[in-house]
């Protein structure tokens, strides 16, 4: 087994996070010659859990022959997705200032749900999962989200917003994985790659 991994995500809080397990990686980022935000895409009617699963698989199928085209030396490649639901309506990355704000009315003092699924492949194994928490904004008056808007940090995050930055100062209530609402379950993470044979 390498004494490393491939990290398929241009999330620095990812990297970060597997920093945190003592996990050495590599980025292993799509170029201009792939279309990596048409994997985002929703399908019609799709359940949540059934998205960000299927974003999942689909970015590691991408990664995996990135990895065979660039003939780069093997190791396991972990992906992830994380998305923002309210019932059933998807909350992806804000398109600009007006979509943040959208957003963070609609999540304003309302209980919604912090999905992430990842997945590990190596040697022909597919190791997936997937971490479920429960975000609760405070009531948030236009003042403040204007304010949270205009820091930039919104944009580029499933839902609009950064647990582990700004927003924290809005979150009266979360329950689950804080590392999974930051993009990356660690203990779903370290499970995976240690089926895998990969020590953690």
């Amino acid at each position: 087994m390498p004494g490393f991994i491939y990290l398929a995500s241009q999330s620095p809080r990812r990297s970060q996070l597997l920093d945190q397990l003592g996990v050495r990686h590599e980025l292993l980022l799509p170029d201009s010659s792939e279309d990596a935000e048409s994997l985002e895409a929703v399908l019609r009617n799709e359940a949540p859990k059934t998205y960000v699963q299927r974003v999942t698989g689909l970015k590691l199928q991408a990664a995996l022959q990135r990895l065979e085209q660039r003939k780069l030396p093997p190791a396991p490649v972990l992906c992830a997705d994380t998305t923002v639901s309210l019932g059933s309506t998807l909350f992806g990355k804000p398109e600009d200032a007006a979509d943040a704000k959208r957003m963070l009315r609609a999540l304003s003092n309302r209980p919604h749900r912090v999905l992430t699924a990842i997945a590990v492949g190596w040697q022909g194994r597919v190791e997936s999962t997937y971490s479920e928490s429960w975000v609760t904004f405070a009531d948030l008056s236009d003042h403040e989200i204007d304010a949270y808007v205009a820091t930039g940090e919104p944009m580029g995050k499933a839902g609009a917003y950064g647990v582990q930055g700004k927003a924290a100062a809005h979150i009266a209530h979360l329950s689950g994985s804080y590392s999974g609402i930051m993009g990356l379950p660690l203990f779903e993470t370290a499970q995976a790659l240690r089926s895998l044979g990969f020590a953690v």
